[in-house]
């Protein structure tokens, strides 16, 4: 090889270099802490997120994915039943159990994947509505197969819905405000206080974010 070969591979190979040094530093260093500078700076909250924190602090979770509030599985049950001191979520087998606000364990994310005339999802809608009435229902207040909404019997697409209608938060309330011992108006209250109305007035529905709510409840709860 000649001299003048060995200078040109050097010089190809030296600016091959200098090319994969700029680019590592603009694409690999520079370019990652402009978004993410641009991200803390602009929309901090997501960036981090969403996350929700107690009274105290500490982060409970996500307002993007849902959690079950759920008793400690007994000896003989398929599945824990509902601690009934909380604002229940959609029924679904993907969201993570997190009764007391403190940890948080995902399970996995889909829906049923049944047609409506199912028979097993018939009978699974049929139970959970059975459920919600019999939950729901206290020494003075009880509720109707009609007043229960579909989102207390049906999970959502993702099985990872954070939010459940108004309508559905409103007929846990007296069941919440009994099991905590506070006044029917005290929880209708906090219940209103977290409903997000239509985006822009008319997009989406109005919701309420059941992580959202319980954090509340347990800040109420604890004075």
């Amino acid at each position: 090889m000649t001299n003048n070969s060995v200078s040109s591979t050097a010089r190809v190979l030296g600016a091959g270099l200098r090319a994969l040094l700029v680019l590592t530093l603009v694409c690999g260093v520079l370019y990652p802490l402009a978004v993410t500078g641009v991200a803390q700076a602009l929309f901090h909250d997501k960036a981090n997120g969403s996350e929700i924190k107690d009274g105290g602090g500490r982060v409970v979770g996500s307002s993007l994915i849902g959690q079950r509030y759920d008793l400690p599985l007994k000896d003989g049950e398929e599945s824990p039943a509902p601690d009934l001191k909380w604002f229940q979520p959609r029924p679904s087998n993907g969201l993570g159990s997190n009764s007391v606000n403190t940890q948080y364990s995902l399970i996995l994310s889909g829906a049923t994947n049944r047609s409506g005339d199912n028979k097993e999802l018939v009978q699974w809608v049929t139970d959970a509505k059975a459920a919600v009435v019999k939950d729901n229902s206290t020494p003075t207040y009880k509720v109707k197969p009609a007043d229960v909404p579909a989102d207390a019997v049906t999970s959502s697409g993702s099985g990872l819905d954070p939010d459940i209608s108004p309508a559905y938060a409103e007929l846990q309330v007296h069941r919440v405000a009994e099991k905590n011992n506070l006044d029917v108006k005290e929880v209708e209250d906090l219940v209103a206080d977290h409903t997000t109305g239509r985006l822009l007035g008319f997009m989406g529905e109005p919701r309420v974010n059941v992580l959202e709510l319980n954090t509340a409840l347990r800040n109420l709860t604890r004075g």
